[in-house]
């Protein structure tokens, strides 16, 4: 018998092992080769390896290598556009730091989410010497811009030059040359300043159409000193509103800009520039990859003005808006919450004297539907004074056509006074308004609160009322579109629209000198 064991030294045993070895080892070549991503054809398990690497299936694979593109980069719309961006240096005089944190240039009221969340990046920000007090010294500030015009108009933003004494801009190549200020817009935060020295500097183009969400978006500028930087990113988002102002219409881009990119442009991947970089979201002051653009169209509109007359002017109907909330649309019977809520017509302005009243629901201006309070504002702001406008509105559940002449959007907002904190002391205890959560009093029983509506002089935290903002010394003048003196006209306004079967009861609202509606929700039975 033969030993089994013995098998391994025969000739007949080893040979089929080499063979499957180098079979094996073909199938991984093979593999590896097809994780790369190439085709090998005509390939056979009885091919040697070294008949694979002399077959024309490899010199297939060689050619398909040779034929893969490079990324495409941007290097020649760079080239193109860098030249026409400029790096904005300014002296301000006798600038006051008095923030104990030693950062005096925040905008924004201090401790306000704006002043928490968002940070301008430019004007004297970021520069050494800021910190601490002290009258008297002269603080440099940086920003970018960009040559709109071969005679050295450029744009900047306002807040880079706001205050300025003195303007130097510094080009591409390095030049320095001075510039003045011909005007700025701060609703837009926007400025024109010109460029003395020269006549034939390269210019960019302001883009006719708006970018959509996805396209790539080039930033420009000076960030932190370090000028001709170049970012690159995506638009994210657009029409943001950031609380700068009614007339916010931001493009959101993702590119990274930093202190020092404020009035820099973003270009599209036309070398247009699509907007104005004027802010970023910032926890921590840095980039954190959001930032905010004036869209070109915008900048278009305010720099004509800024050229021909050194200002820009805007059109005004005299009302205090606020949108049309889910709430508010309900309890006024509409089917969708658009349009925007005149809350106070301003006295004697071209709403008040053309039949416009508070409650009434402004949808559409000249035949072009209003999507918020904040479209409207944009729509009257984007027209001269003087113009003539069809107002399409909702009055007391009836639609109606006002015509009316624009006025002149004021520079100055009049200041109202605020109700006395106090004024509730020395007042009755009110009565209570059953399953809203707050107690009231006729206004004229409460020194301070005028002769009209009822005072509320108590709000259960835990309530509706609370809930919706209510605080002691709002003054309801209204409820349910009908005036009220006493909370027995309250109770009845509330079991009315109880009956009419609305989930909310819309009431207007005084508060600090401002005038406003409010949707309450109301229980049933």
């Amino acid at each position: 018998m033969t030993d089994r064991s013995d098998l391994t030294n025969l000739p007949s045993y080893r040979q089929p092992r080499r063979s499957v070895l180098s079979a094996r080892r073909i199938a991984l070549m093979a593999s590896v080769v097809a994780g790369l991503g190439i085709a090998v054809h005509g390939f056979s398990p009885s091919t040697s390896p070294a008949d694979l690497f002399s077959s024309p299936a490899h010199a297939q694979v060689n050619n398909e290598v040779k034929k893969v593109d490079r990324p495409i980069g941007f290097a020649d719309i760079v080239e193109r556009v860098k030249p026409s961006v400029i790096s904005v240096k300014v002296n301000i005089k006798e600038k006051t730091a008095s923030n104990d944190d030693g950062d005096d240039s925040s905008p924004f009221q201090p401790g306000s989410p704006m002043e928490r969340f968002f940070r301008r990046f430019g004007g004297p920000d970021g520069i050494p010497g800021l910190k601490g007090g002290g009258r008297g010294r002269v603080v440099q500030g940086q920003g970018s811009g960009f040559f709109i015009s071969a005679d050295g108009y450029a744009v900047t933003n306002n807040h880079v030059v706001d205050g300025a004494d003195k303007v130097e801009v510094t080009t591409d190549d390095g030049k320095t040359y001075s510039a003045k200020v011909i005007g700025t817009d701060q609703r837009t935060d926007l400025a024109l300043i010109k460029v003395e020295g020269g006549s034939n500097f390269s210019f960019a183009k302001l883009a006719d159409s708006k970018p959509r969400i996805g396209d790539w978006v080039l930033a420009v500028g000076n960030p932190f000193g370090l000028g001709g930087t170049v970012t690159a990113g995506i638009v994210s988002a657009s029409g943001r509103d950031i609380g700068n102002g009614p007339y916010d219409d931001f493009i959101q881009i993702d590119a990274p800009v930093n202190k020092g990119n404020s009035g820099g442009p973003a270009f599209d991947t036309n070398g247009e520039v699509m907007g104005v970089n004027t802010a970023i979201y910032s926890p921590s002051g840095g980039s954190v990859g959001i930032a905010f653009s004036i869209p070109a169209a915008t900048v278009k509109s305010v720099v004509a003005q800024l050229k021909d007359k050194g200002s820009v002017s805007r059109g005004w109907i005299g009302v205090q808006i606020q949108p049309v909330t889910s709430d508010i649309a309900d309890s006024l019977g509409m089917k969708k919450a658009e349009g925007a809520l005149v809350a106070e017509p301003q006295k004697d302005g071209p709403a008040a004297k053309a039949g416009i009243e508070s409650g009434d629901v402004i949808t559409s201006v000249n035949g072009e539907s209003v999507k918020d309070a904040r479209e409207l504002a944009r729509t009257i702001g984007g027209m001269a004074p003087g113009a003539s406008v069809k107002l399409n509105v909702l009055h007391k559940g009836q639609d109606k056509v006002v015509n009316l002449t624009l006025g002149q959007l004021p520079n100055t907002v009049e200041a109202k006074a605020d109700i006395d904190n106090d004024s509730g002391k020395g007042a009755s205890k009110g009565t209570d308004v059953p399953k809203l959560g707050m107690t009231v009093a006729p206004a004229n029983s409460v020194a301070g609160a005028g002769k009209d509506g009822v005072v509320v002089t108590e709000v259960d935290p835990k309530s509706a009322a609370a809930e919706r903002g209510f605080k002691e010394g709002d003054v309801i003048l209204e409820v349910g579109g009908k005036s009220v003196s006493t909370a027995g006209d309250v109770r009845d306004a509330i079991t009315a629209a109880r009956t009419d079967n609305k989930n909310s009861v819309l009431m207007r609202v005084k508060s600090g000198g401002q005038s406003r509606f409010v949707a309450v929700p109301i229980a049933k039975g």
